[in-house]
């Protein structure tokens, strides 16, 4: 019974950012409930991973033929991650006093676009088949204001137009989640909290000491909870955001 509640065998997900150091750890954890996952990204290294493709997820025209070609190389989604990081060059900059609007402009456009509007283009897809399971990448930033004595002392600090554009995709997932319920399209989202990967150390000890587990996210720890959602266990889920934060909003 275990088994069959969380297999995704014959299922075919797809994960966008699927190189990087969250969507290398979604890819595992769903692979490792048997789903065949594809790991797509702009950014394919020499020699190129097995089952990866080039994708350029915040790239919006012709977006149809883009994933019929897709879909045709590596089968109809039943899964689709979201999972990428677009952004500008000088967004770790951004700050309440350096913001631009043209900066804010082009990040609204990469990131909250994209999410939303291949999100959508993918639950259209899902829905004409019978169904699917959607997952998006939001923040605790897009449910709670930021913390920014987590940046004291680093060079680090939290772009403005992060909090608006992961509160828009928490939002859209759940107007999907609405839209296409009926039809069998399960459109979730997960928030993580911090995840380790390579921060200074006084940010570390920081965060560290503002949240109740006492640490950062391992990348394994966004992957199961994803799978989870992906899995026949999670097939009464659909609208929901999931936390996974070690306590923050909790406090």
């Amino acid at each position: 019974m275990t088994s069959t509640l969380f297999s995704l065998k014959d299922r075919t997900a797809y994960v966008t950012g699927g190189l990087g150091t969250i969507g290398t750890a979604i890819c595992r954890a769903l692979g490792s409930c048997g789903a065949s996952t594809i790991a797509l990204d702009i950014d394919l290294p020499e020699p190129q991973p097995e089952n990866s493709m080039y994708f350029d997820s915040a790239e919006l025209s012709n977006l149809s033929t883009r994933l019929d070609t897709l879909e045709s190389h590596s089968g109809i989604a039943d899964i689709w991650v979201n999972a990428a990081y677009p952004r500008t060059s000088d967004w770790a900059k951004q700050s309440q006093k350096t913001l631009t609007q043209e900066s804010w402009a082009q990040n609204v456009s990469l990131q909250m676009n994209s999410y939303c509007l291949l999100s959508s283009a993918i639950a259209e897809r899902m829905a004409s088949r019978g169904g699917g399971s959607i997952i998006n990448l939001g923040s605790i930033y897009g449910l709670v204001g930021p913390d920014f004595n987590i940046y004291e002392d680093t060079d680090m600090t939290l772009p403005p137009a992060y909090a608006a554009i992961k509160a828009a995709i928490i939002n859209h997932s759940r107007y999907l989640a609405s839209y296409y319920g009926s039809q069998n399209v399960r459109v979730n989202t997960v928030c993580p909290g911090g995840v380790l990967n390579e921060q200074p150390k006084r940010f570390i000890a920081n965060y560290s000491r503002r949240t109740p587990m006492g640490r950062l996210a391992t990348a394994e720890e966004i992957g199961g909870p994803v799978a989870f959602l992906a899995s026949p266990a999670a097939s009464y889920i659909t609208g929901t955001v999931l936390t996974i934060d070690g306590g923050w909003t909790a406090i």
